[in-house]
């Protein structure tokens, strides 16, 4: 079926009534007959239905900038919209704010004219997460909106950022997991530090909520008792563990840092690398969507492409015991988080192999950014798309 918009009006309809009557995702009144929708303010869009209601209407819920515009990867949103209006659904890009009882306020991107326009739209059949600040997903604007979403049993994937001690306690739980984990302890107080320090030589601090390299410091010790101090753009010696802490406690103290066992990576042209895992949930269950590999640069300490590491392809190191890792972890690690936190439908993972040949598992993101490679974000979309219709109720068209 052909649904309408009619902006000027704020209005779903359909040019005729001809055909069995349907509503529109959660609201319960009949598609309005507008046989003039045709004109200049009126959009249309191909539709599927199931049990004579419209769909699939799909939420992403994001947040906005401090001078009031909208956030997020807006090349995904577009990406998204052009993808599922093909496969005969519809996407809504809105803030927890523009939720009322039974309606949301947004944007809906309109491929053929290339712009974005203001719609009124019932609550969708579904919420995909993309709020792209930690503080924004805690305002009460986005709690109260993650409650009313639940009384009205609309599914919601991705429910939060992780944070990286909690990620650690849930994903240490499982045996077949625990082995590829760097030990991991938070960091309270002087002593736990210390003695974590004098067992390991070696550790990254990390803070507990933090992406992208942000905030990573690199701790030595050698066995006369100096501590390197290591971060993005510099080094700092310091003679004894006291003096170290004195220099550093404010910053772990306050921001709440996590400790993690530093292992010796294994390297390529005397470079660490690490892998990234895009994974998405499908018909099968979790699976890999793409494989990158990022490589570092001058400095040591991350391979982060803002932190001067380098793009490579997978191909470059592909093996099959690599492919065998990546698909475990994918599974175990998406089955774990939702069986906890609720139901993640995307997440991409840090890991590596250690110079000894074994894997780690360094940490999980649960707002995946754009990766670099653009047949990754292309099957990105293609199983977004997909896991929307599974997860709303509505049969996949075929492709």
């Amino acid at each position: 079926m052909i649904l309408h918009y009619d902006q000027n009006e704020k209005l779903w309809c359909i040019l005729t009534g001809d055909g069995p009557r349907r509503a529109f995702a959660s609201s319960q009144q009949h598609l309005t007959v507008h046989p003039l929708a045709g004109q200049g303010s009126v959009f249309a869009f191909p539709i599927h239905s199931r049990c004579e209601n419209a769909g699939p209407l799909i939420g992403i819920m994001t947040a906005r900038k401090k001078n009031g515009s909208i956030a997020g990867n807006g090349q995904l949103f577009e990406d998204i919209q052009k993808k599922l209006i093909g496969m005969g659904g519809i996407s809504v890009v809105f803030t927890p704010d523009q939720l009322a009882d039974s309606t949301i306020q947004g944007y809906l991107y309109v491929p053929d004219e290339q712009k974005w326009i203001a719609v009124s739209a019932p609550i969708p059949h579904l919420i995909y997460n993309r709020i792209p600040f930690r503080q924004a997903e805690k305002t009460a604007a986005t709690i109260e909106a993650f409650i009313k979403f639940a009384d009205q049993n609309v599914p919601i994937f991705n429910p939060c950022f992780l944070d990286k001690y909690v990620l650690y306690d849930i994903l240490n739980q499982n045996e077949e997991i625990r082995p590829y984990l760097p030990a991991t302890i938070t960091v309270h107080n002087d002593d736990e530090l210390s003695y974590f320090l004098d067992e390991n030589r070696s550790i990254y601090l990390k803070p507990r909520v933090s992406a992208q390299g942000k905030g990573i410091f690199r701790v030595m010790q050698d066995s006369g008792g100096t501590i390197t101090l290591e971060s993005k753009r510099k080094k700092r010696l310091f003679e004894s563990f006291a003096k170290f802490w004195d220099y550093l406690s404010s910053t772990v103290e306050t921001s709440k840092y996590i400790a993690q066992q530093a292992v010796e990576p294994a390297r390529l042209d005397g470079h660490r690398f690490d892998f990234r895992i895009l994974a998405h949930w499908g018909e099968n269950g979790y699976r890999p969507t793409g494989v990158g590999i990022r490589q570092s640069g001058r400095q040591d300490l991350t391979t982060h492409l803002p932190n001067g590491g380098k793009l490579l392809p997978y191909s470059l190191v592909r093996r099959n015991e690599h492919d065998q890792f990546i698909e475990k972890i994918v599974r175990i690690c998406g089955e774990s988080l939702s069986s906890v936190l609720g139901f993640f439908g995307e997440f991409s993972i840090d890991a590596g192999i250690t110079a000894a040949g074994d894997y780690v598992l360094y940490e999980i993101n649960s707002k995946p950014m754009a990766f670099d490679e653009p047949e990754i974000e292309e099957r990105r979309v293609e199983k977004l798309c997909n896991l929307f219709f599974l997860r709303s109720g509505f049969s996949m068209p075929a492709q």
